[in-house]
């Protein structure tokens, strides 16, 4: 007996050991020198310092925006979805740790039989009990050895799936804090275009009377006078459109912010404080940053333990199941002797033939690890160009910035310089007051583009870095 006990430890042993051959420990995707050093474009150094490590309420000054993005991180609805994929996610973690327990199940019965005395062809003179009773308890047991990894690998795979649905919260906070805050800029953008625009519209309508001054006084003919009203309703009819793209606005940002459509509280352009210090770090820090590059890791992880659980369903599994347990008649002085039955068993199942399932399934899962893996390089590129894309979006505003503020201090001198000539000389007429008109409120106009364009440029790189969900 102690023989074959000793022979049974030293077989499971073996195949303890054969097993932990067949699954293979999890090892991070590697990334080549060009995805260390040279993936921010034109951004070059070996500084840690990034703004992805700043709070976004020290990034966002703006009391009211602090107020918008923390009711949007408390209701919209994309986070709330987002948590339950967590909770399904945990409770999937559960069950393939409860796996590793064997499971237990009760179904007590009752049976009542009779048994034909002529079926039993009995002589005349035996008298025997043709009816039984047998009470069944149906307590059942089965436990299957996790030899091969197959259960540590899903359970594995399980963790992963739940770290993977955490940072894809994160990130999806952090795309909420970007666009609560391009939202908010763009809102501010169009109530300075709508500002310059009405000023625009009083000057011209001043104009317009200055016009019909001068015609009634022969400097200026009836056709300057028709041209002034035609400038002034030029900028009229571009009211109503500022306007729906205001509301529209303010109702997409409802959206977000989890609830219905209502004005949006906010300050003004001008008041807005922009960073002047940007950096960026290292491009590996987008690894700990960015919450969905680090979600791809982990779906790469998951289907990388998928593939190690498919590796075991080549080799034996074995399942020890007890049950059955009861006794039959109501003879109490042999219940516990002659009437008790139980049944213990011990499997071993080696697949020998499955139809090409095994195989198919172990090629799925390579496949879909190689998906999973694609996805992650694709992740860190992209990353990379969204991180390029605002740092130089944000030098182009600065520049256009620079440029513009001559631009239109040149225009508001010639519409000044034009008026003049136009009032006390013949050098010119209302047509080159109309175009230096035209050209200075297209000039503002693109002036309040190129400062929103530095706002939101500011936004996307935290956002592109990883900022906002720490």
């Amino acid at each position: 007996m102690n023989h074959y006990r000793s022979l049974i430890i030293i077989l499971t042993g073996a195949l303890l050991l054969y097993g932990c051959k067949i699954t293979k420990p999890y090892e991070k995707p590697e990334l080549s020198t060009a995805y260390k050093d040279s993936l921010f474009r034109g951004s070059a150094g070996e500084d840690t310092s990034t703004i992805a490590d700043l709070p976004w309420q020290r990034l966002f000054g703006d009391p009211k925006l602090q107020q918008l993005i923390s009711e949007g991180l408390a209701n919209n609805l994309d986070l709330r979805i987002a948590l339950e994929r967590i909770h399904e996610a945990e409770a999937l973690l559960k069950q393939s740790r409860m796996a590793f327990f064997p499971s237990l199940n009760f179904a007590p019965s009752v049976t009542l039989a009779r048994t034909s005395r002529a079926a039993l062809n009995l002589p005349p003179n035996i008298n025997i009990n043709l009816k039984t009773t047998t009470y069944q308890v149906g307590i059942s047991t089965n436990w299957e050895a996790d030899i091969w990894g197959k259960m540590a690998s899903a359970k594995r795979a399980s963790l992963a799936n739940l770290m993977r649905t955490q940072a894809a919260q994160k990130a999806l906070e952090t795309q909420i804090i970007a666009a609560i805050a391009n939202s908010y800029y763009s809102l501010l953008a169009l109530d300075r275009q709508l500002a310059i625009t009405e000023a625009t519209i009083d000057l011209r309508r001043k104009n317009v009377e200055t016009i019909r001054k001068l015609k009634e006084s022969a400097v200026v003919t009836g056709a300057a006078v028709v041209q002034s009203e035609s400038n002034l309703y030029a900028a009229e009819v571009s009211i109503p459109d500022l306007k729906r793209a205001i509301r529209e606005l303010e109702n997409a940002l409802n959206v977000v912010l989890g609830r219905h459509a209502q004005p949006i509280e906010r300050n003004t352009l001008d008041e807005q404080a922009v960073l002047t210090e940007l950096k960026t770090g290292i491009p590996l820090q987008l690894l700990q940053n960015r919450p969905d590059v680090a979600a791809a890791e982990l779906a790469y992880r998951a289907a990388f333990e998928d593939v190690n659980t498919a590796r075991t369903y080549f080799y034996p599994s074995l399942a020890i199941t007890a049950g059955n347990g009861g006794f039959s008649t109501l003879a109490s002085n042999s219940i516990f002797t002659n009437s008790l039955f139980y049944s213990l068993a011990a499997g071993l199942t080696q697949p020998i033939f499955n139809k090409g399932t095994n195989k198919a399934r172990l090629e799925t899962a390579k496949a879909q690890r190689e998906i999973a893996l694609q996805a992650f390089y694709q992740s860190v590129l992209t990353a990379g160009q969204e991180v390029s894309d605002a740092l130089f979006s944000y030098e182009t505003g600065i520049e256009k910035e620079n440029t513009r503020k001559k631009q239109i201090e040149a225009l508001e001198k010639a519409v000044d310089y034009t008026e003049q000539l136009m009032r006390y000389s013949s050098a010119t007429n209302y047509t080159d007051v109309l175009t230096s008109e035209q050209a200075l409120l297209t000039a503002q106009l693109a002036g309040i583009s190129d400062r929103q364009q530095q706002l939101l440029a500011i936004v996307e790189l935290y956002r592109a870095l990883g900022g906002g969900w720490k």
